[in-house]
């Protein structure tokens, strides 16, 4: 049954209860916010789902507090927040209903449970200090950032707090529903790029049919060959090289050195392609006019990138 109501704690808020409130105000966008520490609010009923409030953690009545003796703990022994709890249990619901296919769920409620929500829940319960990020960065965590939106200790006015949690409820919704959405565009991404790697097959060169990230995917399917991709933009094709790790700027080939930093007419000259229109001075991305010259591109430099290797 769906609940009429949504009911978290008055006062001061944290980065857990907000996003609890994302999730939830999602699912069931119907149901009454209330923010109350009373016990005719915090006592579970069928009406009503409770989060960082109300001393208890059961699903079945639908209450999910995380601040008592006893409060649960993920299987490797690491807290829950409020938000770990609402994401437990209602977060493949929230990517369904934020139109993810049905085959990326889990690999998405996964990914974000680990990179997202678990920060979250080790902050609001101590186990992680936002100093951790240095002294100049501690601060703009996100966390950090969303308490910064609290009244000041010295505001009088008694709806102030709920104010600003409501302001702070449309900052938190905007970061979480970013952070789905990219995840979703990586899983559609990787549809697109496996399909590309299949069709190259042996060539060196990956075309794709726009710009996507494309390395975790070319390392996922070992396809060490590849040394350039191709894909439109806008007006142009690229041509760019492909990262030997994720750290770093060392690329599998560089684009010929003859290039470096040329444009338009002196690139055509020095490639010897009608079309090039532009070679980065670090010689990891090209632009060119047409999709044939950006291939006729790629195809010089895996020439010469071979040719150096032997």
């Amino acid at each position: 049954m769906p609940p009429d109501y949504l009911v978290t704690h008055s006062g001061g808020f944290h980065a857990d209860e907000l996003m609890s409130t994302v999730i939830l105000s999602r699912l069931f966008p119907d149901a009454r916010l209330v923010r109350s520490r009373d016990r005719e609010w915090t006592t579970p009923g069928a009406d009503r789902i409770i989060y960082d409030v109300g001393g208890v953690y059961d699903a079945d009545l639908r209450i999910f507090d995380h601040h008592q003796r006893g409060a649960p703990l993920r299987d490797d022994g690491q807290p829950y927040s409020s938000f770990g709890l609402i994401w437990k249990h209602f977060g493949r619901d929230y990517l369904l209903a934020s139109g993810v296919p049905a085959a990326h769920v889990e690999a998405i409620h996964t990914s974000f449970d680990a990179g997202f929500v678990l920060p979250v829940d080790l902050v609001d319960n101590g186990a992680l200090s936002p100093s951790v990020a240095g002294p100049l960065l501690a601060g703009l965590t996100l966390p950090g950032l969303l308490e910064s939106l609290k009244p000041v200790f010295d505001v009088n006015d008694p709806d102030a707090d709920d104010r600003a949690f409501q302001g702070a409820l449309t900052i938190a919704r905007a970061f979480v529903e970013a952070r789905i959405g990219r995840s979703a565009a990586k899983l559609r991404a990787e549809t697109l790029v496996m399909n590309a790697i299949r069709t190259a097959a042996d060539g060196r060169v990956l075309e794709l049919p726009m710009g996507m990230p494309y390395r975790p995917t070319v390392v996922k399917a070992g396809a060490d060959h590849l040394l350039f991709v191709v894909h439109p933009r806008d007006r142009d094709w690229c041509v760019n090289g492909i990262r030997r790790a994720d750290e770093g700027f060392e690329l599998r080939a560089d684009l010929p050195a003859s290039w470096a930093g040329l444009t338009n007419e002196e690139l055509e000259r020095a490639s010897g392609v009608a079309g090039a229109r532009f070679c980065h001075n670090g010689r990891f991305i090209a632009a060119a006019a047409s999709r044939e010259a950006a291939l006729a591109m790629a195809d010089i430099a895996v020439r010469e990138a071979l040719e150096t290797t032997e």
